[in-house]
């Protein structure tokens, strides 16, 4: 399947589909396809990238569509970051704020042990939200340098 056709199959899609939360999965699926289409790739990247999408079968008729087209929408993304080092927008950010919780609970508790327990949890869980906004900003700025932001 071809980039352009992808996209004509997403738009598609998107006019027959009443429910929001599906549209919303076409909609980021043909921005990604929007946005591949204006990166310069060899023949070679193109073709990949059109096996890949091949290899999703997005023309086959799930029941449930939304499932199906979600899931298929996180393993094209997993390939284009493996393949081709691109993230979506804000990828980073997402990532360290959720690792910036997990450790803050973990140092909260700690911290707890010295003080009142809720008390350190939640000044352990702000700061790992602090930390992990700060680093994951600093890393979408360097992909976003790189140019390799979708």
């Amino acid at each position: 399947m071809t980039l352009l056709n992808a996209i004509n199959f997403f738009e598609s899609l998107k006019t027959e589909s009443s429910k929001k939360s599906e549209i919303k999965v076409y909609t980021q699926f043909i921005d990604i396809l929007k946005k591949l289409e204006n990166r310069a790739f060899t023949n070679a990247d193109i073709q990949s990238i059109e096996i890949e999408l091949d290899s999703l079968k997005l023309n086959s008729n799930p029941d449930n569509r939304k499932k199906f087209f979600k899931n298929a929408l996180r393993k094209f993304e997993t390939y284009l970051k493996d393949t081709f080092s691109l993230t979506s927008q804000g990828y980073y950010t997402n990532l360290s704020i959720t690792l910036g919780m997990l450790f803050g609970v973990i140092a909260g508790i700690l911290i707890g042990e010295r003080f009142e327990r809720s008390l350190g949890i939640s000044v352990g869980i702000s700061m790992g939200l602090f930390i992990g906004v700060i680093i994951g900003r600093l890393k979408d700025a360097q992909a976003k340098e790189a140019g390799n932001v979708l």
